[in-house]
């Protein structure tokens, strides 16, 4: 909802004269609504890459500052009885199952939308070698060292694109200013979907995980666990609400792909 919320919010200022994004740049703006800084850098390099500084750094900014931007919105959507709501115990995964998961997920996604594949591949290949158990020298290394001297390499790569006379101008505030309603669209949306889901029995469902499916993994899911114990000192929504957050990663790669095999 965040995101294609978004991509119409750029076209309709378009359409009114407010700013000038093309149909490819309205879309790589709209992934900001996925809180997912990677898929953003991703889908703007190929749709939008002059926009790719102001798009790296609207996603970043707003996923720091999911703690100041969701629990006014969480609170305002959801009534105290809700809030505290407790969900049960998750149920034990297997290892089998741990390591089909991104296996089946890779596949799955190669088949019906491979323009996202190269998205989740690393999302699979990474969840895959923590899994395993084999390669535990590379997984600790994937997830220390190389981490960061990735993060190094994109901030710098990022800030080249950032030259005055292409960053601060109207369309960089509209792309800010349109940032916050994706974000505000998607916290929405999860929360008002997990009420939803609640009409209609069965296990009761916090909808402050709701807010989860932004994707900001794993910012979103501890604000949602915040507000929880906030409601009730002993209500622990974290890793309930690790599975919307993760499923806004998956989706938000998705409608990456979506973007790209439509706009591209």
């Amino acid at each position: 909802f965040g995101i294609f919320a978004t991509v119409l919010g750029a076209v309709g200022l378009t359409s009114l004269g407010v700013t000038d994004f093309s149909l490819a740049q309205s879309a790589a703006i709209g992934i900001i609504g996925g809180a997912d800084g990677p898929t953003a850098i991703y889908v703007s390099s190929l749709l939008a890459p002059d926009l790719l500084g102001a798009i790296a750094v609207a996603a970043y900014s707003y996923m720091a500052l999911v703690p100041l931007i969701q629990p006014p919105i969480m609170r305002a959507l959801t009534t105290p009885e809700e809030r505290q709501i407790v969900m049960v115990q998750l149920r034990t995964v297997s290892r089998r199952e741990k390591i089909s998961f991104p296996l089946m997920l890779l596949i799955l996604v190669a088949l019906l939308l491979p323009d996202a594949a190269p998205l989740l591949g690393m999302l699979c290949f990474g969840n895959l070698m923590r899994e395993c158990g084999v390669v535990e020298r590379l997984s600790a290394a994937a997830q220390n060292a190389l981490i960061n001297i990735t993060t190094i390499f994109l901030g710098l790569a990022v800030g080249s694109k950032l030259v005055a006379d292409k960053f601060l101008d109207v369309n960089t505030l509209g792309i800010l200013g349109l940032g916050i309603v994706a974000f505000s669209v998607g916290t929405a949306s999860g929360v008002l979907l997990a009420k939803l889901m609640n009409r209609f029995g069965g296990t009761p469902i916090n909808p402050l995980i709701g807010s989860a499916g932004v994707s900001a993994v794993p910012m979103a899911a501890r604000v949602s666990n915040k507000l929880g114990l906030e409601a009730d000192p002993h209500n622990f929504l974290l890793m309930h609400a690790m599975g919307p957050n993760v499923a806004g990663v998956i989706g938000s790669a998705v409608a990456a792909g979506v973007m790209i095999t439509l706009v591209g």
